[in-house]
Formats: C-alpha cells, sequence, structure tokens
C-alpha cells in the first residue's frame, strides 16, 4: 500500500457496505469494480473486521491496486484503483 491519499473529487464511485458480513463487502466492490474503466477509484465503507484480510488478498490476486486502508472508528475505508483492461 502507497501512502496515497484520495480526495473526494478524484474517487469515481463510493461503496458503502457498513453492516454487511463476509463475503457481501468484498463481492459487492467486485460488482463495482466491474463497472469502473481502467484506471478509476473506488472507495469502500466496511464495518466487518474480516473485510481487512479478503481487501489485502484481492488486491494481490486480482491486480486491483489496494492504495489506501485506514481504519476511522468502527469503519475500515479502502481505495482501490482499478487495473487497466
Amino acid at each position: 500500500m502507497s501512502d496515497y491519499c484520495a480526495t473526494t473529487t478524484d474517487v469515481t464511485t463510493e461503496l458503502d457496505v457498513q453492516g454487511l458480513n463476509c463475503p457481501m463487502p468484498l463481492l459487492k466492490a467486485k460488482q463495482a469494480l466491474n463497472r469502473l474503466a481502467g484506471g478509476e477509484l473506488l472507495r469502500v465503507l466496511a464495518t466487518d473486521p474480516g473485510s481487512v484480510r479478503d481487501f489485502e488478498v484481492f488486491s494481490a490476486q486480482s491486480g486491483h491496486e489496494l492504495l489506501d486502508a485506514q481504519t476511522r472508528g468502527d469503519t475500515f475505508v479502502y481505495l482501490l484503483r482499478k487495473r487497466a483492461s
């Protein structure tokens, strides 16, 4: 992960999956990424603690770049860049 900090205007789509448990946060994120063009950014808000590992593994296996992962209170915030097609 880099120290990338996207502004709200940089983010193409924000996905709120708070309250959903595994595997739904990752599944919804995959669906959202499928709708984006290569290079566009997706911010995901989740509350499932298991999502931390899920997003790290997904990023490593899929080629989508996990630019940032933060914890804000009980919310996990992920910033992903869709891989170029």
